[in-house]
């Protein structure tokens, strides 16, 4: 085994990886084991006890983080020009259609939301191959399919998220920055937390939260201990 490193040996010193931490103390540790040059992100890894691969046991859903993600989201709007100046007034970094599609067909998805409206997802529609993978395909169910463009922008900038269940059954998303307060860090991870338990499929049996663990970037992972979360 390597030699461990100065910031590994005052982490050591002060973790137990195998302890189960509340959401509170994680929230703080968390804050103080980013030792990154750059403000780090903060991602919470819930597993949950599910069968990704039966539809009824899917699990995905939308959350507004109480204090953001910390994040300058980039939005994409693609709709027909009656909707453009309400998308840009909200904020929109990007906004038009068939000049987009163009781009994207070319290889760009420099952005990280796209929002668009139900006349255009047949163009839109077109775009699944490349868009799907990178999880930027628009949905109706994360509400970036309306005709609410400037709402839409509005939330995806304020810190609404929209997350997914992974094929190991797991949920990542992001709930902050190293810089927040621990308190807002603890605050949007349990309004995630609480948002996946309403979102419990009637399919799924047993122990439905198997673990939490909470992480910064290039940070260790800490355990989350499950009764303090899911409270």
């Amino acid at each position: 085994m390597g030699r461990l490193t100065k910031n590994q040996k005052a982490i050591a010193e002060k973790f137990d990886a195998d302890k189960a931490y509340s959401l509170s103390e994680a929230a703080s540790l968390v804050k103080e084991f980013s030792r990154t040059k750059f403000d780090a992100s903060v991602d919470l890894a819930v597993r949950l006890g599910v069968d990704p691969r039966k539809a009824n046991q899917m699990v995905r859903g939308v959350v507004s983080l109480p204090h953001g993600t910390g994040k300058d989201v980039r939005v994409l709007v693609l709709c027909n020009p009656d909707k453009e100046q309400e998308a840009k007034d909200a904020g929109a970094d990007y906004v038009g259609l068939d000049e987009y599609v163009t781009k994207i067909k070319e290889g760009w998805t420099d952005v990280d939301v796209i929002i668009t409206t139900p006349q255009v997802m047949g163009k839109v529609g077109a775009l699944g191959r490349i868009l799907g993978p990178r999880g930027l395909m628009p949905n109706p169910k994360s509400g970036t399919v309306t005709m609410e463009v400037g709402k839409a922008v509005n939330e995806v900038k304020s810190g609404k998220i929209d997350f997914k269940v992974d094929k190991y059954g797991i949920v990542h998303a992001s709930v902050g920055k190293a810089s927040f307060e621990a308190s807002k860090i603890e605050e949007n991870a349990h309004e995630l937390l609480s948002t996946l338990m309403r979102l419990k499929p009637a399919a799924a049996k047993g122990t439905y939260v198997m673990s939490i663990f909470l992480s910064s970037t290039m940070g260790p992972g800490i355990r989350v201990d499950l009764k303090s979360a899911i409270a």
